[in-house]
C-alpha cells in the first residue's frame, strides 16, 4: 500500500498546553464542502469538544477544540471525536497539521513512492505546475510539464488523436484520457494528470457549459477521469480545477498502491 502523508508518519500538530487547551487539525481534499459537513453534522452539533470547519475553493480545514473540565482532561475530551473524523473522513484527509499543503502532501507521497510526475494542462494554463513546483525539492519529483492550450498543440506534443477532437471536442473525457497517455509516453512519467475544460466568461454552451472540466490522471498506466463543474468567474473555476487536480492525483496514487496490494 501506498505511504501518504496522512498516515501514521505524518506530522501532526496537537496542542495539548499547561492551561488545559487541546486543540487538533485535519485539512481534507477530494471533496465538497457539503458533503463534510453532512459527514460531521453531529459532530458539530456538539458543544464539547468544538469542532469547526472553514472551507476554502478545493481546500476544507476542520479545527477540534477542547479545555479540561475539571474531571476529565482535554485531550481525553477529544480523542473519540478525533477518532471519528478519522473513521468517517478516511483517505481525503490529506494532512493533519495546520501548515501542510495540499501540494507538499502530493509531492511528500509521490517522494515517498519513488514516482514521478509530469503535468499537460489546458484551462489551467500550468497552475497545476506551478503549485507543484512551490514546493522545495519537487525537482525529487516532477519531470515537465506541458501547456497544450490549442488543439493542434494537444495533436503535436500529446499526441491527441484529431478523430477523438472532431467527434468529442477537446472538453471531453476521450480528449483528458488521451492527454495524460500522450504525456506518459512524451515525458515517461509513471505518473500524469490532465486538466480541459472551459473556464469562461465565454465560450459555453447549454450542452457544455462555463465550468465544466475534465480531469485526468495515469499511476502507472491506470488510468482515471473525472467530470467537474465549478461554479465561479474565469480565474476562481482556474483556482478549483487546479485544487481539484491535486487531490484527484493523490487519491489515484493511494488507489492504484492499494488495488495493487489486494492483487
Amino acid at each position: 500500500m501506498a505511504k501518504d502523508t496522512a498516515g501514521d508518519t505524518v506530522k501532526e500538530t496537537v496542542r495539548d498546553t499547561e492551561d488545559g487547551h487541546f486543540i487538533k487539525y485535519f485539512k481534507i481534499c477530494g471533496m465538497k464542502e457539503k458533503e463534510v459537513r453532512n459527514a460531521l453534522k453531529d459532530l458539530m452539533e456538539q458543544k464539547i469538544p468544538e469542532v469547526k470547519l472553514t472551507a476554502y475553493p478545493g481546500d476544507i480545514h476542520i479545527s477540534v477544540e477542547a479545555f479540561d473540565n475539571g474531571s476529565d482532561s482535554a485531550k481525553k475530551l477529544a480523542k473519540p471525536v478525533v477518532k471519528e473524523i478519522k473513521s468517517r473522513l478516511g483517505l481525503n484527509i490529506y494532512a493533519t497539521d495546520s501548515e501542510t499543503t495540499l501540494e507538499q502532501a502530493v509531492v511528500e507521497l509521490l517522494r515517498t513512492n519513488s514516482l514521478y510526475l509530469a503535468t499537460c494542462e489546458s484551462c489551467t494554463g500550468g497552475m497545476v505546475a506551478s503549485k507543484i513546483i512551490d514546493v522545495p525539492g519537487a525537482s525529487d519529483v516532477f519531470k515537465e510539464g506541458f501547456v497544450t492550450y490549442s488543439n493542434k498543440a494537444k495533436r503535436s506534443r500529446l499526441g491527441v488523436k484529431k478523430s477523438t477532437l472532431v467527434k468529442y471536442g477537446a472538453v471531453s473525457e476521450q480528449t483528458a484520457k488521451e492527454m495524460v497517455k500522450g504525456c506518459a509516453a512524451v515525458a515517461k512519467a509513471n505518473v500524469t494528470v490532465s486538466t480541459t475544460g472551459i473556464a469562461g466568461p465565454d465560450g459555453g454552451t447549454d450542452e457544455k457549459p462555463v465550468g465544466l472540466v475534465y480531469i485526468g490522471c495515469s499511476v502507472c498506466g491506470k488510468t482515471k477521469v473525472v467530470k467537474y463543474n465549478f461554479d465561479g468567474d474565469r480565474m476562481e473555476i482556474r483556482s478549483r480545477a487546479t485544487s481539484a487536480a491535486l487531490a484527484l492525483l493523490r487519491m489515484c496514487v493511494l488507489e492504484y498502491y492499494s488495488e495493487k496490494n489486494f492483487s
